[in-house]
């Protein structure tokens, strides 16, 4: 893939390893340096697709793919914030005219089928 840097395989306890688990499915064990547009999707963004950007996003941010165990707890609360965020945000803006140009990972095909979907 284009603009992605592997993710390492080794994940943090509990829900934070769940979260990773399914991001690192849906990226392929890629983290990309773009994240997909969720305003004016049909249907509506899903709230996993929201956590999935919002992971993403703070990734990049912190640049880390998953968090040494001593940051797990405040690297998952950015992410809950961000995904709280966002929601509102979204909720927010008016409709837009046009879809985005591109699918979020959890509506690609290729995606569902490595989650079993």
């Amino acid at each position: 893939m284009d603009g992605c840097a592997p993710i390492s395989s080794e994940r943090t306890a509990g829900r934070a390893a769940g979260a990773a688990a399914t991001a690192a499915a849906i990226y392929g064990g890629v983290m990309c340096r773009n994240i997909t547009e969720l305003r004016g999707l049909e249907p509506p963004a899903t709230d996993e697709e929201i956590e999935a950007a919002a992971r993403q996003f703070v990734r990049k941010v912190s640049g880390l793919r998953q968090p040494p165990p001593a940051a797990s707890e405040a690297f998952e609360l950015a992410v809950a914030q961000v995904t709280e965020t966002v929601h509102r945000l979204l909720d927010a803006l008016p409709s837009r005219r046009q879809p985005p140009a591109t699918v979020p990972p959890l509506r690609r095909p290729e995606v569902r089928a490595r989650l079993g979907r």
